[in-house]
């Protein structure tokens, strides 16, 4: 076993099989939990790390020192039950079949369980087997009567300590408090999120686009590393400030501990001047949006920060659309403005990337790289599942 590490552990677990598959057929009901198990692996994106599957679920960990910010940590899991959803919704447009298998898959969804701990990890079978005492902490946290007590079916359970050791204390003002009694553990002190609330917000969210006669000035970079890891840089004061040329020393507002819609990115020009940055549109992972203060007086403009996937990473590009207010002021912002963001374009993907390039070199970012998991395993856990729940 290697020496104990700290860091948080997660379970994402699909559910709804024991009803589903009580009058099922196999072949089909196969075929579904596949697909929904290669989801979820697709979506374990670094740094963290699989470790096994186990029938309907997979787990996963990420390393203390290695980790991103918390708030980041949560919308990639909530960005892993809205494609979870996404693809039910899809299997239930596509199916044309009328067997039992096929026509509950809309009863089927995914529940998520995230603690914070010490543990060891076992090379064992192929696979990275957590070990130690608070490993069945999580595990036993899987046997729980939130359903029962609060009617979520879907949801997110973060123990305590997760709470704490991920830094999202303010996030707890949307989840509901709940506690749970095991035999030799005692009581376990948990927090838990509602995912179809999630859902339902992402489902009926709009991106905001510029038009191409509205872009006052457009520029692009690109990164070795995947969306989640340059979405938790662009996303914080320190990088923000190095990628639209500002010293932002804070952001006001968060709703519940987190930067959302509303926000505001405080921009100090010096002394206790200052411009506001107010967050309008937040997709995350993909792109966010800022109604940015000019130093023109009573003019504005939209900033977009765009993330796409590349097969060697992640694509940033930053759009600036030309500004609102009476016309001679936002002829003025936009030809100074348009200065300024030429000049800024030159120094950010030079400056960005060898801060990035740095904190990698001295071990502060650490990827851990992708898990591929054979389609044999996914096969077996498919029918592990299957058996058990038939059984």
């Amino acid at each position: 076993m290697e020496s104990t590490q700290q860091g948080a552990m997660l379970i994402a677990d699909i559910t709804g099989y024991t009803q589903y598959l009580s009058a099922s057929e196999l072949d089909h009901a196969r075929e579904v939990l596949k697909s929904l198990l290669e989801l979820l692996i697709a979506h374990t994106k670094p740094p963290l790390v699989i470790s096994r599957l186990a029938g309907d679920a997979v787990i996963s960990y990420g390393l203390a020192g290695r980790m991103i910010q918390g708030q980041t940590f949560v919308e990639m899991i909530e960005n892993t039950y809205v494609a979870f959803r996404k693809a039910i919704d899809q299997m239930v447009l596509n199916t044309t079949c009328g067997c039992n298998a096929c026509r509950n898959i809309s009863n089927l969804d995914l529940k998520f369980f995230v603690h914070y701990s010490e543990f060891g990890i076992d090379r064992l079978g192929g696979h990275d087997e957590m070990v130690g005492a608070d490993v069945i902490v999580l595990h036993r946290l899987l046997k729980n009567h939130v359903t029962e007590q609060t009617g979520m079916r879907a949801y997110t359970l973060y123990s305590d300590a997760a709470i704490k050791a991920l830094g999202i204390e303010g996030f707890c003002e949307k989840l509901a408090a709940h506690r749970e009694e095991y035999e030799h553990l005692g009581v376990v002190e948990v927090w838990v999120q509602d995912m179809h609330p999630v859902w339902q917000a992402k489902r009926d969210t709009l991106k905001i686009e510029i038009p191409p006669d509205q872009v006052l000035f457009k520029y692009g970079m690109d990164f070795p590393l995947p969306p989640e890891i340059i979405w938790d840089y662009v996303t914080r004061e320190e990088y923000r400030n190095m990628l639209m040329g500002s010293n932002i020393k804070d952001i006001q507002n968060r709703p519940a501990g987190r930067v959302a819609p509303g926000s505001i990115y405080r921009c100090y020009h010096g002394g206790n001047v200052y411009t506001n940055q107010t967050v309008v549109e937040w997709q995350p992972f993909e792109q966010y949006t800022t109604q940015n203060q000019s130093p023109i007086p009573k003019t504005s403009m939209l900033a977009r920060i765009q993330l796409t996937p590349t097969p060697e990473g992640t694509h940033v590009t930053v759009t600036y659309r030309k500004a609102t207010g009476p016309v001679i002021l936002r002829t003025l912002s936009d030809v100074i403005s348009n200065l300024f963001f030429r000049k800024l374009a030159e120094q950010v993907n030079t400056a960005l990337k060898a801060h990035i390039e740095n904190e990698m070199v001295e071990g502060r970012l650490a990827l851990a790289e992708s898990t591929w998991i054979p389609a044999d395993d996914i096969h077996d856990a498919a029918m592990a599942s299957l058996s058990s729940a038939i059984l």
